[in-house]
């Protein structure tokens, strides 16, 4: 099988796999495309929780995304953990001399167990400057919480914030619905003349870690290979869905999806 398309990651690695770089390199693969990464962070983290992060120097990420691309120029990218402003900074410049046009932003702020990796400058710089250059961002409750200083317990609420995040800059927002306390989830996809639902019956589970990198990357992976945006959504949030009601139950806490629910293998391994 010969891949449909070349996808760039930013992000940060989960020495775990259920987040970050290993589920994004998972979910491209999965989706029939290949993957290139420019690693923002290591983590050392568990199902449980974060117990380290360690920076990549600006000028590192820099050379990885330039140089990577020069060679094999992706069709899409996406975008991950960004944790100081010296980072977004530098992916900024990075962005505008590879000149890629399909980029999704994952503003990555809060892991799953509550460790904070993302400082206030950080997301200062992200509103004023980066989400103008991306064509959609996937922020979930908190996130958008975090961005718009607004509260949010309803899907009026969460198209109200969407709304405040179209006039900073941004030119689509999917608003992920998932902590809204109810049997029904909808996911939000908002753009200057529309405004979508996706409805969904949540699935009871707490092992839901890397939804967030797994959706922003499958949207990343449908669009780069022609889809519209709009349908790069709908059918990431089905990839998503699938892989988490096929999940491999790891772990003592947040346990990972299922990145290859898309994959039969019909023969077998001799």
């Amino acid at each position: 099988m010969k891949p449909k398309s070349k996808i760039l990651i930013i992000a940060g690695s989960d020495s775990s796999g259920g987040a970050g770089i290993q589920a994004d390199i998972k979910t491209v693969t999965a989706l029939g495309s290949y993957a290139m990464t420019a690693i923002t962070a290591v983590t050392s983290q568990n199902t449980t929780g974060v117990k380290s992060i360690i920076a990549i120097p600006p000028r590192e990420i820099s050379k990885q995304i330039e140089f990577t691309s020069k060679d094999i120029k992706p069709h899409a990218i996406k975008i991950g953990m960004l944790h100081s402003t010296e980072v977004i900074n530098a992916v900024l410049k990075s962005l505008s001399k590879i000149s890629i046009k399909k980029i999704i932003l994952d503003p990555v702020m809060v892991a799953k167990g509550g460790t904070k990796l993302i400082d206030k400058n950080s997301i200062k710089i992200l509103k004023l400057k980066l989400i103008k250059k991306v064509s959609l961002i996937t922020p979930n409750i908190p996130e958008v919480e975090i961005l718009t200083k607004k509260k949010i317990s309803s899907v009026e609420d969460m198209i109200c914030a969407g709304r405040i995040l179209i006039s900073l800059g941004a030119k689509n927002v999917l608003i992920k619905g998932g902590h809204l306390k109810s049997r029904i989830m909808y996911d939000i996809f908002l753009s200057k003349n529309e405004i979508s639902a996706f409805k969904n019956k949540k699935i009871n589970t707490k092992n839901t870690h890397g939804t967030g990198c797994t959706l922003s990357t499958a949207i990343a992976t449908y669009y780069s290979c022609g889809k519209t945006l709009k349908k790069s959504c709908e059918m990431a949030i089905k990839y998503v869905n699938h892989s988490i009601g096929s999940g491999p139950k790891y772990g003592r806490g947040h346990g990972p999806i299922n990145h290859l629910s898309t994959i039969n293998i019909n023969k077998k391994f001799r």
